[in-house]
């Protein structure tokens, strides 16, 4: 029997077999979450990974700025293709590079962040994939430039890349209505090299699938339980934002904090937020570009599942031990992994009561414009896919984030999740000290 990995191969195959345009391309098992959920939504919204960077009043040239971005799209086949579901099979549809600089009005007295939030909510999910609004903050004397992608198409690993390399074509000449010579030819050879990625990420993905593998997940996950209370739009205060958020700023060790120690934070967090005596599903991207690939843009990272178990505190060293456990068979699809449990009797839909992710301050480097560097800012309150989510930044400091959805957590009990995930992270602190 062909494994689901295989069976999405065989089905894109059987898609595919009278078209030699290469106008379809298969999805990684990450992208295949992505589309799968989004294909599930009433309102097909998309996640979106937004970034956002201020530069002074009239730093910014639109026109420039979206010549840049189209050529951007141009080197990057995943930029200009569209995620589609084409007879139950998840695809991307390869277009031309479409990219525009909107400019959204505000409403009267709107903020800018309100603006950009309105602009985001609206996000057309037939639209491309790569989208740039430009906002003005009179206070400030700022324009506020917003680069948003569909988190189907990258992954945090490529957020970097793109900023460097939009800030690089906005640098090359953009007067000529032509592309630059040869760029036809690289255009062909990127897509090629991203699809045969791609293909090399399904080959590993499907090798992942060995009967002991997702034996170990089933075992592993088999106590899992979502907690999360169901969505009610009641529960938002009247006027307040979709979702709350909570910072903190935290001495950094010496080598920062271990991803084990990152997790049980988290597990406290989910303590506080859903009870004691729980096994909680908990997700965090993990992975990287297949051995052998060239270097593409692309979403390459897989969700992996952690049972965060609210019931008793871990023995010391217990959490790092299963992790690496776990990342042995971290390359196992997420709809394997939800699959190979539900095999096993566990009544888990595969739904998450938490998301975590990681970054390395010195992989986010700032949008720079012919020469002036953006000074990256955050819009809090847009809409979360899960009922909470931690963001962690590594650096010279720790920056802790936490937002939640307020339809599923009300604001006090989130901030006591908040202080509980800050204290768990209070040993790292005192290391420094």
């Amino acid at each position: 029997m062909l494994s689901i990995t295989g069976q999405y191969l065989a089905r894109f195959r059987r898609l595919t077999a009278d078209d030699r345009s290469d106008a379809l391309l298969p999805v990684t098992g990450a992208q295949r979450r992505f589309v799968l959920v989004r294909s599930l939504d009433p309102s097909g919204r998309p996640d979106v990974v937004p970034m956002f960077f201020a530069f002074p009043y009239g730093a910014v040239d639109p026109e420039r700025l979206r010549t840049a971005a189209r050529r951007l799209a141009a080197r990057h086949t995943v930029l200009r293709s569209r995620p589609a579901v084409v007879r139950g099979t998840p695809v991307l549809r390869v277009g031309d590079p479409d990219v525009h600089v909107t400019r959204p009005t505000p409403a009267p007295g709107e903020r800018p962040a309100d603006t950009l939030r309105r602009a985001l909510a609206d996000w057309d999910p037939d639209g491309p994939p790569l989208r740039l609004f430009l906002v003005r903050d009179t206070d400030r004397e700022e324009d506020i430039v917003a680069v948003v992608l569909d988190h189907a198409v990258c992954d945090g690993r490529s957020l970097a890349r793109i900023v460097e390399e939009l800030g690089a074509a906005y640098a090359e000449d953009a007067t000529g209505p032509r592309p630059p010579a040869g760029e036809r030819e690289r255009t062909e050879a990127e897509r090629a090299a991203y699809r045969e990625a791609v293909l090399l990420q399904l080959a590993a993905e499907e090798r992942s699938e060995t009967p002991e593998a997702t034996a170990y997940w089933a075992d592993r996950l088999h106590a899992l339980r979502a907690q999360a209370p169901a969505a009610r739009a009641a529960r938002v205060p009247d006027g307040a934002l979709p979702s709350g958020a909570a910072q903190a700023r935290l001495p950094a060790p010496d080598h920062g904090v271990p991803f084990p120690a990152l997790l049980d934070a988290c597990r406290s967090a989910a303590r506080a937020l859903y009870g004691p005596g729980h096994v909680v599903p908990l997700g965090y991207p993990w992975g990287g570009r297949p051995a052998g690939a060239d270097p593409v843009v692309g979403c390459f990272l897989n969700t992996v599942v952690f049972p965060a178990d609210t019931r008793d505190e871990p023995a010391a060293g217990a959490t790092a031990d299963a992790w690496w456990d776990d990342l042995d068979r971290a390359d196992v699809p997420f709809d394997v992994v939800v699959a190979a449990v539900r095999a096993a009797g566990s009544g888990w839909t595969g739904a998450l009561d938490g998301l975590l992710t990681v970054d390395d301050d010195s992989r986010r480097p700032p949008l720079r414009l012919a020469g002036v560097e953006g000074r990256e800012i955050h819009v809090d309150g847009r809409p979360v896919r899960a009922p909470f989510a931690v963001s962690v930044t590594q650096g010279a400091e720790i920056r802790l984030q936490m937002v939640w959805d307020r339809a599923v957590l009300d604001d006090d009990t989130a901030h006591r999740a908040f202080d509980a995930l800050t204290e768990a992270l209070r040993p790292a602190e005192r290391m420094v000290r």
